[in-house]
């Protein structure tokens, strides 16, 4: 697990590189999607945290001009990010919006709370950040991507395209793919780069590899942030390459946005239609 290279972040703790053991699992070949969500939520009337609280982060060139006048906040630091009122799954860039026409997408605007819910009515769980890393690789060790280590002509997944975040490339627009677009990586994983975000189990520390046990190693110490690995569509190398397997990322967990999903796992037997 993890990288020696030094091209990430450091407070976000890839390295350094180590041997790690996990056991047997099952994984889901791709993230979970709105027609996915949308069946845990017309069974159970499962409301989401970003539609108890009334809003969630959208990326601003996802809502129209109007909508980003109306915008409640900005994040200090991050203002292409809005919080826009009533977005969520069901209307993933606020008002006006549908998952209609997008129920192969990844489901958004889910925090871990909302995740762990849909885990509990499916039978399933979260992975690990192990169980998430050794997956992604697809068993092609020390490399950079779930490919290899080169970056080829031909686009291998759902990353910004252009440049950031003002000026996107000429027929892309910042937004979700259906969550097999791609070729699978060689465990027939879709999506283990960008698109969205994957919520995982541990609680996030730049101390990970570290802190935790060299066998199925968890971080499950508090620490107010949990995981998330895989990158989104607004990751590009000029600001954010966290679409690398090592690369590392976090959020508090009553957090959503339009980039942030998840995706499954269950023990050997299999609940998961593919496995690592």
């Amino acid at each position: 697990m993890g990288t020696d290279s030094g091209e990430g972040f450091p407070a976000d703790g890839e390295g350094p590189a180590r041997r790690v053991t996990v056991s047997a699992f099952s994984i889901a070949p791709a993230v979970v999607s709105n027609e996915e969500f949308r069946a845990f939520v017309r069974s159970t009337g499962y409301i989401t945290r970003a539609e108890e609280a009334g809003s969630s982060f959208v990326f601003y060139l996802q809502v129209s001009p109007a909508l980003r006048r109306q915008a409640r906040a900005v994040p200090q630091g991050l203002p292409w990010w809005l919080c826009v009122a009533d977005a969520c799954w069901q209307r993933p860039e606020g008002p006006g919006s549908s998952i209609g026409d997008r129920l192969d997408h990844p489901v958004v605007h889910v925090s871990w709370h909302d995740a762990q819910a849909y885990c509990r009515w499916a039978g399933v769980r979260l992975l690990t950040e192990a169980q998430w890393e050794y997956a992604a690789r697809g068993g092609l060790r020390g490399k950079r991507y779930p490919w290899g280590d080169d970056v080829p002509g031909e686009p291998c997944c759902n990353i910004w395209r252009g440049q950031f975040p003002n000026a996107p490339a000429a027929g892309w627009r910042p937004a979700t793919v259906p969550v097999r677009s791609f070729a699978p990586n060689a465990y027939d994983l879709y999506g283990m780069a960008g698109n969205v975000w994957e919520w995982c189990e541990d609680w996030f520390s730049p101390d990970y590899h570290l802190a935790t046990a060299p066998a199925d190693p968890l971080q499950a110490r508090p620490t107010g942030r949990r995981s998330a690995r895989g990158g989104s569509f607004l990751c590009h190398d000029s600001y954010c390459n966290r679409y690398r397997v090592a690369a590392r990322g976090s959020n508090t967990p009553e957090s959503s946005s339009s980039n942030q999903g998840f995706r499954v796992a269950g023990d050997a037997a299999g609940t998961g239609d593919a496995r690592a």
